[in-house]
């Protein structure tokens, strides 16, 4: 009588750990260089920043670390007390709240044009003519608009005399400095996101629309159902790095408007330059520190809404 006897499975194949380590100690070296430039000019100021947002330290105390004191969180108080932070506070999300539209729906606009081929010419000329701005110093940039909205001799005034228009002094009237640096903004930025949205557009599949199109479909309908849903990835990628980038605008006030008229356009990032500059390290770190984390909550929250839509 044969008796049946139960195999033993089979052992699993020797993990190559020395293989695996080998591997993981070459991917270190190779990121190394920049764990060590990250540790050196970004986390080991952050978190200097951070430690002095909780003394009173003034650029006389440089010499004297002695006569630093801790101070908790006071500095943190004086932010919400202090007229000129809550205005730049307010100048900045309005600043994000209309530039970021504006950004990536001119971006989005001259993508799809061109991906439609309504350009006559070549659609390399229309890439490298948008994107050269962004790409350009944002100095010259702000530079070259200055001139552009000069009241007397500036191009725009100008341009709107021949059409019988008296141009405004767009730079020192308080109702028109930050609406004309969100509008350079717009201009210099969109060719980032066109040049992003343009790359993913060409991925979307044809049979998507074709199909849309059988049934009945319009261009708009079209638009709305195919390329929108295909485009959203992308489209949160640009809404998170325009937005960041936006909260911290810095140059473009301090160039064309040095925060003026009446801190019309004083930005969160121009009052806490201003702080450092004046030798307030202790205020303008507490004052980093909220805007770090401003942008590091914002990020997130666009991120999750993105993922759950």
């Amino acid at each position: 009588m044969a008796v049946l006897t139960r195999q033993a499975p089979a052992a699993p194949p020797p993990i190559k750990v020395r293989g695996a380590l080998r591997q993981s100690g070459i991917g270190w070296i190779f990121i190394l260089p920049f764990v060590v430039l990250f540790m050196v000019f970004y986390l080991g100021p952050l978190l200097v920043g951070i430690g002095m947002s909780f003394t009173d330290m003034r650029s006389t105390d440089v010499t004297d670390p002695l006569g630093v004191n801790l101070v908790g969180v006071d500095n943190y108080l004086r932010l919400m007390n202090d007229d000129a932070m809550r205005r730049a506070a307010l100048n900045t999300v309005v600043f994000v709240l209309t530039a970021l539209p504006l950004t990536i729906g001119l971006g989005l606009a001259a993508a799809v044009a061109l991906n439609s081929g309504i350009a006559r010419l070549p659609a390399a000329f229309f890439r490298l003519g948008y994107y050269l701005p962004n790409i350009t110093s944002i100095i010259g940039v702000a530079v070259a608009w200055k001139f552009l909205l000069e009241p007397q001799a500036g191009l725009v005034n100008r341009l709107l005399e021949l059409v019988g228009i008296q141009g405004p002094n767009w730079l020192q009237d308080e109702s028109t400095a930050l609406p004309s640096i969100i509008v350079m903004t717009a201009w210099r930025s969109f060719g980032f996101n066109m040049v992003v949205l343009l790359a993913a557009l060409q991925t979307i599949p044809r049979e998507l629309y074709e199909a849309a199109e059988v049934d009945g479909a319009g261009r708009w309908a079209r638009f709305r159902s195919v390329t929108v849903p295909s485009l959203r990835p992308v489209l949160l990628f640009c809404t998170v790095y325009s937005s960041v980038g936006f909260m911290q605008f810095l140059e473009e006030p301090l160039v064309m408007t040095n925060g003026g008229p009446l801190n019309s356009t004083l930005s969160a990032s121009l009052a806490i330059f201003d702080q450092f500059g004046v030798g307030n390290y202790g205020y303008a770190g507490a004052a980093s520190t909220v805007l770090f984390t401003v942008i590091v909550a914002l990020a997130i929250l666009q991120l999750r809404l993105g993922r759950n839509r």
